[in-house]
């Protein structure tokens, strides 16, 4: 699977939420595309799997367990990567979660902390630890953020995702101004709907609205996860290297209807 033209050839990459949906396609797209890729989520078995599946593949693979929303576990996770491959250049911080169309005014205090804290306060840790190695290496990096179709115009899902969805993109232009000085280039990618397992369940409970979502949209159809991995490892690479501060949307054109 490992690439010695890929890419990320010789990158050594951080995927949080790495266990299922995107996460777990940009852990496949980045080795495929030749880079050493460290695997952060919460759910051991899932990573154990996955990272066995891409070193039979021939890639090289690593995991840590990691809460995004924990500032200890995100700076385990980074310098874990450090310490086992010499140095982080590449972070896809892709860790999120979402809940469904609760009105605001009937939302709880409990749910509306934890979307916050996921979207929101784990892309904030993870930017923190991973800028600082990069610093400390001196020799720059490159970082993208997972914000969502959601952090560019208001969607039907709850309000605190919208909220957090826009606070990743105004983290990611305020980290891209900060650093560029420093060879630190931040970007993000705004999925649209996308097949993932969380996403399938929906359209199990609400039969239609995939059909609705479609209608909507100028390119009618769900998004593969493997196509926002696609987007996430271009611009991670040297290919975007004159690409910082910037908001790719990745959803079949939704986000112009």
């Amino acid at each position: 699977m490992k690439s010695d033209q890929g890419l990320l050839r010789d990158r050594i990459a951080l995927i949080t939420g790495a266990s299922s949906g995107i996460g777990a396609a940009a852990a496949r797209v980045f080795a495929r595309e030749g880079a050493t890729v460290v695997l952060a989520a919460r759910r051991e078995d899932r990573l154990r799997e996955l990272v066995a599946e891409l070193r039979e593949a021939g890639a090289e693979a690593a995991y840590v367990v990691t809460d995004v929303t924990r500032r200890e576990d995100t700076a385990r996770a980074v310098a874990f990567a450090v310490e086992r491959y010499g140095r982080l250049d590449s972070a896809f911080n892709n860790a999120g979660w979402g809940a469904g169309r609760t009105p605001l005014h009937l939302m709880d205090d409990d749910l509306y902390d934890a979307i916050m804290d996921v979207n929101a306060r784990g892309t904030w840790n993870c930017l923190r630890d991973e800028i600082a190695a990069m610093l400390e290496s001196g020799d720059g990096g490159s970082i993208v953020n997972n914000s969502s179709v959601g952090g560019l115009l208001a969607t039907p899902v709850a309000a605190p995702y919208v909220a957090a969805k826009h606070a990743v993109i105004g983290f990611t232009r305020a980290a891209a101004a900060e650093y560029a000085a420093s060879g630190i280039r931040v970007n993000a990618v705004a999925p649209g709907t996308t097949r993932t397992e969380v996403v399938a369940e929906w359209f199990e409970r609400h039969p239609g609205i995939e059909a609705a979502l479609h209608a909507a949209s100028p390119q009618p159809r769900t998004a593969e996860p493997e196509e926002i991995a696609e987007a996430a490892a271009w611009l991670l690479s040297d290919r975007s290297s004159f690409v910082t501060g910037a908001t790719v949307p990745v959803d079949g054109g939704f986000h112009m209807v």
